[in-house]
């Protein structure tokens, strides 16, 4: 089972443990016109890591191995984070699966649910919460 947690309790463990660590599985389409959590002030930078590769949207057969060649090992707690927590809740179980016991989803993601009027970022989530991000 992977717990799903909230975006602030997310970075108050980003901020006080040295194994916890982020990993953003959106696009590098999403990177780039969306944004990142901004982790400087935690003394540490996303891993971005694609699930899913940009355009085609197909599985990244090479995921696992991308964690690994990021330092990311079995004694470090891994928080994925996405747009809304699907993404990231199915990298966290790829991850458990794969001898990574520490694996946690950040609950709504980067962005979270659409709005009533159909946008993110105003309902739940890392920028809703008024988490540090970038935009590159």
């Amino acid at each position: 089972m992977v717990d799903d947690v909230a975006p602030k309790q997310v970075w108050e463990a980003l901020m006080s443990n040295p194994e916890a660590m982020l990993c953003d599985v959106r696009t590098s389409a999403e990177w780039t016109f969306v944004g990142l959590p901004d982790l400087s002030q935690a003394g540490k930078q996303v891993i971005p890591i694609e699930l899913q590769v940009f355009p085609s949207m197909q599985h990244n057969p090479h995921f696992l191995d991308e964690m690994k060649r990021a330092g990311l090992n079995a004694d470090h707690h891994v928080y994925f984070i996405c747009r809304s927590g699907g993404r990231s809740m199915a990298a966290a179980r790829i991850a458990q699966e794969h001898g990574f016991p520490h694996v946690y989803n950040v609950r709504d993601g980067f962005e979270g649910p659409h709005d009533q009027r159909g946008h993110r970022g105003h309902v739940a989530g890392w920028k809703h919460d008024g988490l540090p991000w970038v935009q590159k």
